[in-house]
C-alpha cells in the first residue's frame, strides 16, 4: 500500500468524517484529499517530479501535513526537516539530500534563506506561495501512484553525535509502521488524536498516518504549548495522546489532564519514563490502554510495552512486525552470539521487518556499523525478565564505567526524580580522578526550591530514600536551569559531559566551602 492510496481510499470510506481541526483549518476527509490533489499540481507547477526530493522546513501543523501528503501523490520525496536546525546543518541536508524544492515558512525563511545561498539549483518557496498556486489547480485525483517500494520520506536522525544521518524510508516501510501503531497502541475507527509532535521525527508522522489509517480526526497543534495542548484535549474531545514523557510532564503540572473526559489512550516513546510519571498518569487519566513504543526512526517498532499501569518502566516484547534478540553487547558481536537469560545484551532487530529502512543514505559508515548480517544493531541494552518482557537499561554510549563498574543512568534518573525537591534529573558520567568517571546529576529545582538546597536534598534523597546502592549514587549534584533536550524531548547527555552548562548550584563546592 502506497500512502496516496491510503488517503484517497479514506476519503472514500468517510468523506465528510472530519480528517483534521484544532488550529488552522478544519478539514473532512473529502476535502483534505482535494486539498493534497490540489498541492501535489502546484509542486508539479514548480518543476518537481516523481522521485524528486522535496525538502519541509516549517513549524507544524495542517499546513505542513497537507504538503507532505502532497508529496506522496505525486510520488516525490518528502524530506522535513527540524526546525531547530541551524542554518549550517539545514544547508548539510538538504545539499546531502539533493533537494530540488525547500518550502518554508515565516519562522523559517530567514534561516533558509542562509543556508541555502551556495546552493543555487534549489528552488525555494514560502507554504503560501504553494498554497496560491494550489488554488488555481485541479482536485482531481492524480492518476499515476507510486509503487510501495518507492521511497516515501526521509527523515534526518538529530546529529547529536555528528553529521545528521538521512533515513530514506519507502511507502511500504511507512504504511506498515502506521498500521503497526494502530494496532499496537489499540486505536479505534475515528480516533481522535492530538498531533503536536514534529513531523520531522517518526512519533509525529506515525501520529498523522494512524489517524488516517483508522478513519480518525488529527487534532493539529503547529507547536507545543502546556496550556494550548490542555484547551484543545478538553475542546476538541482527543481521545488518545501518542507523546514523549517530558510532554506528559508538562501536561500533569497544567493541574487540567484529570479533565480529559474523552482522553483514555495514552502512549509514549522517544526517552525512558520514570515509574513515577507512569504513577500520575494513571491516577489523573484512567486510561484504557498505557503503552510504551520502543523503537527508532531506522526502524520503526522494536518492542511493546502494552500495559504500562501494570508494568512500568517494560519496554515488553517484540511488535506485530518485528524480530528482536538480545546479544553480546561487545562491538562485532553476531547476531547468533544470543545472551543466555536474564543477562544483559544489546538489542537487535531483524530488517526483514516490513517497518524496515534499507540503509542511511550514502553513509556506508553507518550502514557497517549498524547493520550486519540481515539485523540492525540498534545500540540499546537490555535485559529480559521471566515473562520475556525486555527492560531497557539505556544506551551503549550511555554507559558510566566508575570505578571498574559499568552502571547505567537510568535507573539512577528513576530514583531521583522521587526527590521532592527537584523538577527534572539527568545522569552523566563526568571525568574523576579517583573514579575514573564520577557519577554526577543534573537537576532542576522544584519551584520555590533554591538550588543549593536542591542539590543538597538531592544528595540526602539519594543516600536516604532512594534506594539505590552506594555505588549508583550521585557523587556530585548540580543544579542547573534546565536539561537540555532535542526538538522530541531526547535528553543531550553529551552537552553536560562536554560542559555546556551553566551551574546554578554544586554539592561538590558546597562541601568544599
Amino acid at each position: 500500500m502506497d500512502l496516496a492510496t491510503a488517503l484517497t481510499w479514506a476519503a472514500e470510506r468517510y468523506p465528510d468524517r472530519t480528517a483534521v481541526r484544532g488550529t488552522g483549518r478544519h478539514l473532512s476527509y473529502r476535502e483534505w484529499d482535494a486539498r493534497t490533489n490540489r498541492l501535489a499540481r502546484a509542486m508539479a507547477s514548480t518543476g518537481i517530479r516523481p522521485g524528486d526530493r522535496v525538502a519541509l522546513c516549517m513549524a507544524g501543523g495542517e499546513p505542513l501535513a497537507s504538503l507532505h501528503l502532497a508529496a506522496q501523490k505525486l510520488g516525490a520525496v518528502s524530506v522535513p526537516l527540524s526546525t531547530r536546525f541551524g542554518a549550517e546543518e539545514l544547508g548539510y541536508c538538504l545539499d546531502n539530500a539533493a533537494a530540488k524544492l525547500l518550502v518554508t515558512d515565516s519562522t523559517t525563511a530567514e534561516r533558509a534563506a542562509q543556508a541555502t545561498a551556495g546552493l543555487g539549483s534549489l528552488v525555494v518557496r514560502g507554504g503560501g506561495d504553494l498554497d496560491a498556486r494550489a488554488e488555481g489547480e485541479s482536485d482531481a485525483a492524480i492518476p499515476d501512484v507510486p509503487a510501495e517500494t518507492d521511497i516515501s520520506v526521509m527523515l534526518y536522525t538529530s546529529g547529536t553525535t555528528g553529521r545528521p544521518k538521512g533515513v530514506p524510508r519507502t511507502h511500504r516501510a511507512e504504511h506498515s509502521a502506521a498500521v503497526a501503531h494502530a494496532v499496537q497502541t489499540q486505536q479505534r475507527n475515528g480516533e481522535v488524536t492530538l498531533g503536536v509532535m514534529p513531523m520531522f521525527h517518526t512519533m509525529g508522522l506515525r501520529t498523522l498516518l494512524a489517524s488516517i489509517v483508522v478513519g480518525g480526526t488529527w487534532v493539529a497543534q503547529p507547536a507545543f504549548d502546556a496550556d494550548e495542548s490542555m484547551g484543545l484535549i478538553l475542546d476538541q474531545g482527543v481521545s488518545s495522546l501518542y507523546l514523549v514523557p517530558t510532554i506528559y510532564w508538562s501536561l500533569l503540572r497544567t493541574g487540567r489532564l484529570g479533565e480529559a473526559r474523552t482522553l483514555d489512550r495514552l502512549a509514549y516513546a522517544g526517552a525512558a519514563m520514570t515509574p513515577s510519571l507512569a504513577e500520575q498518569l494513571v491516577e489523573a487519566v484512567s486510561p484504557r490502554a498505557f503503552v510504551n513504543h520502543f523503537g527508532s526512526t531506522e526502524i520503526y517498532t522494536f518492542t511493546i510495552g502494552p500495559d504500562v499501569a501494570a508494568k512500568p518502566g517494560s519496554a515488553g516484547r517484540a511488535g506485530i512486525f518485528s524480530r528482536v534478540r538480545l546479544v553480546a553487547p561487545q562491538i562485532g558481536a553476531p547476531p547468533d552470539a544470543i545472551v543466555a537469560p536474564g543477562e544483559q545484551g544489546q538489542v537487535i532487530v531483524s530488517m526483514d521487518s516490513p517497518e524496515a529502512f534499507a540503509g542511511y543514505w550514502e553513509r556506508p559508515d553507518a550502514n557497517e556499523k549498524s547493520i550486519r548480517d540481515g539485523w540492525y544493531y540498534t545500540g540499546d541494552l537490555a535485559t529480559a525478565d521471566e515473562d520475556g518482557d525486555l527492560w531497557v537499561a539505556g544506551r551503549v554510549d550511555d554507559m558510566i564505567n566508575s570505578g571498574g563498574e559499568n552502571i547505567y543512568p537510568d535507573e539512577i534518573e528513576a530514583a531521583l526524580i522521587r526527590c521532592p525537591a527537584i523538577d527534572d534529573v539527568c545522569v552523566v558520567g563526568l571525568p574523576d580522578e579517583r573514579w575514573g568517571h564520577a557519577v554526577t546529576a543534573f537537576v532542576v529545582p522544584a519551584k520555590g526550591i533554591d538550588p543549593l538546597t536542591a542539590a543538597e536534598q538531592a544528595v540526602a534523597f539519594a543516600r536516604d530514600g532512594s534506594g539505590l546502592p552506594s555505588l549508583k549514587r550521585p557523587k556530585r549534584v548540580i543544579a542547573v536551569d534546565s536539561i537540555p533536550r532535542s526538538g522530541v524531548g531526547k535528553t543531550l547527555r553529551r552537552t553536560l559531559v562536554a560542559g555546556e552548562f551553566d551551574a546554578l548550584a554544586d554539592s561538590a563546592k558546597a562541601g568544599e566551602a
